[in-house]
């Protein structure tokens, strides 16, 4: 754990007792701070308390006493409507912060050399935070990953000298981390998502583009160039005189990473010359692992990781769990049945990467549906052989569907891995995948992406005849 010392001796209120925001209470109180945590839920706060936390109704808080309201990153400041323990915090003109934030004052303040690589985009950030993480440890660097993927940022072991921290940022965390100074900040893609919570894709384009945008003096800002969002703000940041590293897996670029078949290319001032290799890393499968492993890349070459160590930290990269994860196999009499599960891919987007990458796809997908449906995955249709519609999204899904591509509603996924397997084993084909690829969220059937991922993986390994990878 991270102690905040920066709080020593104030008063901080904290609403949000779930992951990072318990996580948050503790450092605060290990740094010397006085807390005082609410949760709407009362389960929560029962929970905080038995770990020793102090809780109390933020309501009944005498306010004119407290130097900050710690805010999770999943409790509402702006949008639909303000939480009220926020505005309760402007009309009291306390300032609203959030983990990130706290774990860049506490950095600043131990004054140590101890990288910070922040990472955000709409899709491809766990895997490019994961892959950055690995790298590094790989080549023998001591490394500390965290934030929205696996350990609550201030869960990670405390600053020291040379340690580097690689941080996956998402919106709500960056949007509460105004002090975010990353010494190197990655952009991957800006696409419409989570637009209930940040009113405009103005705003979210804004939130993400501040972090690439704030890199400490001296760092730099590397930026996805293949969306007009990401291409814009790259032009700006530059033009106020960041040092901005342009990532493309669309076209060449005269200076920047960009993707050439397999291989990962550096341009300078129109010279380029490979530096990475991505052919037969099943694990860093598909354009959108290009963009995140040219990301990864420009990421290490920029804190100096020679490439040879780099290639070598790719080769053994073991993939990102539930995201274009390889489960199995299966034999069949004409050739062999992949399963891959990409449970994380929670809108259509990010499912589009997943459908881009296999050639004969029998597609497992549904959920609770989010704004856009699968309209625009129709260049994917002549890939997927029939469709395995789930959950509350697949009498929606069937509609946009029919007449362009077979489908057959389960509504379970148990049913549906019974199904694409049946039909995949009978197609004939050489080679063919029986891929969930959801392009919604789980909360109608699961409690989250991972434990929708775990079902799969489960009901796959279950199957007679699989090898597990």
């Amino acid at each position: 754990m991270i102690p905040i010392t920066t709080f020593a001796g104030k008063t901080v209120a904290l609403f949000g007792l779930g992951g990072s925001g318990t996580v948050s209470a503790l450092a605060l109180m290990a740094g010397g701070a006085e807390v005082f945590a609410f949760d709407d839920s009362p389960a929560k706060v029962e929970q905080a308390r038995a770990q020793g936390i102090r809780t109390m109704d933020l309501t009944l808080l005498d306010w004119s006493t407290v130097s900050a309201l710690v805010l999770a990153p999943g409790v509402p400041l702006t949008h639909p409507t303000p939480h009220w323990s926020v505005a309760r915090a402007h009309k009291e003109g306390v300032e609203i912060i959030g983990d990130i934030e706290l774990l860049c004052r506490e950095r600043a303040a131990a004054g140590l050399d101890c990288p910070l690589i922040a990472i955000t985009g709409t899709n491809g950030k766990s895997t490019t935070t994961a892959l950055i993480a690995h790298l590094m440890k790989s080549a023998g660097a001591d490394v500390q990953m965290g934030g929205n993927i696996g350990i609550a940022a201030l869960g990670l072991e405390p600053f020291a000298d040379k340690r580097v921290y690689v941080l996956e940022v998402s919106s709500y965390q960056i949007d509460l981390a105004p002090s975010l100074r990353p010494t190197v900040g990655i952009m991957l893609n800006v696409s419409p998502d989570h637009l209930d919570r940040h009113g405009t894709m103005e705003n979210y384009v804004a939130l993400k583009t501040l972090l690439v945008a704030q890199v400490e003096e001296g760092g730099t800002a590397i930026i996805g160039v293949d969306d007009r969002y990401t291409r814009a703000a790259a032009d700006r940041i530059e033009r106020a005189g960041r040092k901005v590293v342009r990532v493309s897996v669309e076209a060449p670029l005269r200076d920047g990473f960009y993707a050439d078949g397999s291989r990962i290319v550096r341009a300078t001032e129109g010279k380029a010359y490979p530096v990475a290799q991505l052919a037969g890393i099943g694990s860093l499968r598909g354009a959108h692992n290009a963009q995140n492993a040219a990301c990864a890349v420009a990421a290490c070459v920029a804190l100096g990781m020679d490439l040879p160590d780099i290639q070598k930290g790719l080769v053994s990269f073991p993939g990102l769990a539930h995201r274009m994860q390889t489960i199995g196999t299966a034999k069949t009499a004409s050739g062999t049945v992949l399963y891959v599960n990409d449970s994380k891919a929670t809108n259509a987007d990010s499912t589009a990467k997943a459908l881009s990458s296999f050639p004969d796809i029998y597609w497992i997908a549904g959920g609770k549906p989010k704004a856009g449906g699968i309209e625009s995955l129709s260049e994917y249709w002549p890939r997927i052989r029939k469709a395995y519609l789930i959950g509350e999204a697949a009498d929606d899904f069937a509609k946009t569907l029919d007449g362009k591509v077979d489908y057959e509603i389960t509504g379970l996924l148990s049913l549906a891995v019974d199904s694409a397997t049946r039909d995949a084993e009978a197609s004939g084909l050489k080679e063919s995948v029986v891929l969930l690829s959801p392009a919604c969220a789980s909360f109608d059937q699961y409690p989250n992406f991972e434990v929708r991922g775990k079902a799969f993986h489960d009901l796959v390994l279950a199957l007679r005849g699989v090898t597990p990878i």
